[in-house]
């Protein structure tokens, strides 16, 4: 039996999030459909991240077992014919049979987009937080260092998450304002603030609580200094609302 590695992105609008559930399509699911169908097993995929419904990934890690002697790239091309045009695998290769997508990640980096004043562009409106009003990226910043380093984010967790404790560390956040953005090639000439968040590991709706969060302070809502009241108070009531899914990306994955 192999173990096989595979990269894939996607896009997340119309589907439940990456794990399987009892109602609703999902990544894992229509990824575990095509394997079946191309390899007549009922074969079990693990993920590297288990992105929510709406979430966007770029570069998703999975791995799946198989006793299928196809070759990776005949994998990769079989699979993409029997995927939706939103989930295309991009790399298929071999892997050791202990590697784990998930428990072997150094870090995992998301990218937040923040589209003001208006929407110009059919692909922000899918992609983005549409925010019409002037955001002080200066305060952000100053509020997001306060969340890097190895903290309890209960603050930012949402009340269903699964994970056993709430100890993570960020390594990086950063919050910078754009005055256009590319998409497929495009320019779009409409400011943007674009939230980069790096850790080892997150909390279910962790990077999203900390956008609702950072949104807050940037309109003035709270001083940046009282982030670290925020984080210290383990309370999800004093943090901010939960952004949008539309416009978070898994960015990447480090091994």
């Amino acid at each position: 039996m192999r173990q096989i590695r595979i990269t894939l992105q996607y896009d997340g609008t119309n589907y439940s999030g990456w794990q399987i559930q009892k109602k609703g399509t999902t990544i894992q699911g229509l990824l575990e459909e095509a394997l079946f169908s191309v390899t007549g097993e009922q074969l079990r995929i693990n993920g590297a991240a288990r992105t929510d419904a709406g979430v966007h990934a770029f570069e998703q890690v999975a791995v799946f077992k198989t006793l299928s002697r196809l070759e990776p790239p005949v994998l990769l091309r079989a699979l993409n014919a029997h995927l939706t045009h939103d989930i295309r695998v991009i790399r298929a290769e071999e892997c050791p049979p202990d590697f784990h997508p998930r428990y072997d990640a150094k870090s995992k980096t998301y990218t937040y987009l923040i589209s003001q004043q208006g929407i110009y562009s059919t692909f922000l409106q899918r992609y983005s937080w549409n925010i019409p009003y002037q955001l002080n990226t200066g305060v952000m910043q100053e509020a997001a260092e306060c969340l890097v380093g190895t903290h309890d984010f209960s603050s930012f967790r949402a009340s269903k998450c699964s994970s056993k404790h709430p100890v993570r560390t960020v390594s990086s956040l950063e919050v910078s304002r754009l005055s256009s953005v590319e998409f497929i090639s495009f320019v779009f000439n409409t400011p943007v603030v674009k939230i980069t968040i790096q850790a080892n590991a997150f909390l279910r709706h962790m990077a999203r609580n900390i956008v609702g969060t950072l949104v807050d302070i940037g309109k003035g809502k709270h001083h940046p200094t009282m982030m670290k009241g925020i984080l210290g108070s383990k309370d999800r009531r004093q943090a901010g609302r939960t952004a949008p899914a539309r416009g978070l990306f898994l960015e990447r994955i480090e091994y």
